[in-house]
């Protein structure tokens, strides 16, 4: 339901605020690859906001721009900051109000505009952050606009038009819920008992919404929303956030758990016996299904996805479709190839009923569907979909990454069966052992992935890999 609000004068939505310039260099700094990140204020303030949403509605052109924002206590003044902006232009305003990146994807392909989500994620509390998308949660990276943006900030920015846009608020979280139930029946589900961890962030919202079913017992942990995050960070990728949910689970004698990050998009998932699931195993698990109902279909994988998961979807009958890490490369495949699905090994599902975007609550009510129907506790309904023994991601800190890079591949000579460029490194030697050795694009790290048939295997091809990393980097 959207609600129109004419501002006039007097309303604090249609004050006029002239904001300092933000510092050239530090504006510059806090546009990465993906999205906007930075300290609050030191490096993102409301002045840096209102700037974005300015350019933002210059590069997009559209007639309004939806902003959705998370639970961050710097979140409310950064999104008011970002819809002046964008009003600024002479472009409308949609407040979405409270919600998760997901929901903000939702409300982009619903109303088929532009986007912006004020969140920095899975960051600590002292960051926030900016998420853009263009119409149909097309999303905005570098080299599809995010450069122009960074330009924009540094160079002054659009002139203000000669007629302001106006801002009306939109209420949409029970339509997500609703389209998300609309593409996974829940109504037949088993009794299933389940413990999330919303890690204070946008999940302690939008679960109850979605998994508001009465089969699921949910033992809630973290969900009042709290962007100071008191008990723990709203990363699950590190072992230590998510140790918190294993104990539980295994305490609670729970069918499973399932952790957000602080935006929610991002799910990750833990077996009965507290033993955190492998997103590749959920990856394939879900083209499974997907594939079912399609056989044929595509299915994107970013190029460090397990080679069990790959296997898997050519048994489904599926065509995987290789991919370099990235929530902008995963998404362009996608509407590339009509996939119908689409996963990465941190925790990102996309699917192609949900415009191609990411949400991890679909791949969660997938997951339990799935639990539902197999008379099998989770731990050995994942066991099918998980061949080999795999590395998890090593970040290894150096000081010239592309050196380093360099000489790791001069140190194979022939014994890679095939080489690839396509993100950082990929050395396959067949037999199933392979890793991937790719920069980070903002800090002096590299990030190694291997799997291997068996564990000694990998054990030997991790070691290999690190003495020569080491070497090359001089220790």
């Amino acid at each position: 339901m959207i609600h129109r609000t004419d501002h006039h004068e007097g309303d604090p939505m249609a004050t006029k605020h002239a904001y300092p310039s933000p510092a050239p260099a530090r504006a510059a700094s806090i546009v990465k690859a993906y999205d906007i990140r930075g300290l609050v204020p030191e490096e993102l303030d409301e002045s840096v906001a209102h700037r974005v949403g300015a350019a933002f509605a210059e590069l997009t052109g559209a007639p309004a721009v939806v902003v959705a924002r998370d639970m961050r206590d710097s979140s409310p003044a950064l999104a008011e900051a970002f819809i002046r902006g964008v009003m600024s232009q002479g472009v409308d305003a949609v407040d979405a109000g409270l919600g998760s990146t997901d929901y903000l994807y939702f409300c982009s392909g619903r109303l088929g505009l532009p986007g912006a989500m004020i969140t920095a994620s899975h960051n600590p509390a002292a960051y926030n952050g900016i998420k853009l998308c263009r119409a149909g949660a097309v999303p905005v990276g570098e080299g599809s606009g995010l450069e122009r943006i960074r330009e924009r900030l540094t160079d002054g920015g659009p002139d203000e038009a000669q007629r302001r846009g106006r801002c009306r608020s939109a209420a949409l979280l029970d339509d997500y819920a609703a389209h998300l139930h609309s593409l996974v029946d829940l109504s037949g589900l088993r009794p299933l008992k389940v413990v999330v961890d919303a890690g204070n962030g946008m999940a302690g919202l939008t679960v109850p919404l979605v998994l508001n079913q009465p089969q699921l017992e949910l033992v809630p942990m973290y969900f009042e929303l709290d962007g100071t995050f008191p008990n723990h960070e709203a990363d699950p990728m590190k072992p230590a956030n998510v140790a918190d949910l294993k104990e539980r689970v295994v305490r609670e004698a729970a069918d499973l758990g399932l952790a957000f990050d602080g935006d929610a998009d991002r799910c990750f998932a833990v077996d009965e016996r507290g033993e955190a699931v492998p997103a590749s195993s959920l990856i394939a698990l879900v083209a499974d299904r997907l594939l079912a109902v399609e056989p044929g279909a595509a299915v994107v994988h970013n190029l460090i996805t397990s080679r069990s998961a790959i296997e898997m979807i050519r048994e489904a009958g599926g065509v995987p479709v290789r991919s370099r890490v990235g929530h902008s490369f995963v998404k362009a495949l996608m509407a590339e190839h009509s996939a119908v699905f689409g996963g990465e090994h941190s925790g990102h599902y996309y699917f192609r009923d949900f415009w191609f975007a990411d949400t991890g609550m679909l791949a969660a009510m997938h997951l339990l569907a799935e639990l539902s129907r197999s008379s099998r506790p989770l731990s050995r309904l994942v066991a099918d979909y998980s061949r080999y023994p795999a590395s998890g991601e090593v970040n290894l800190t150096v000081t010239d990454p592309a050196r380093v890079l360099e000489a790791v591949e001069h140190s194979l000579g022939d014994a890679a069966v095939h080489l690839d460029h396509l993100d950082g490194l990929t050395a396959d030697f067949g037999g199933g052992a392979w890793f991937n050795l790719r920069p980070s694009n903002t800090e002096p790290v590299l990030r190694l992935n291997a799997e291997a048939a068996d564990r000694r295997g990998l054990r030997r091809l991790l070691n290999q890999v690190q003495r020569v990393i080491a070497a090359a980097d001089g220790r």
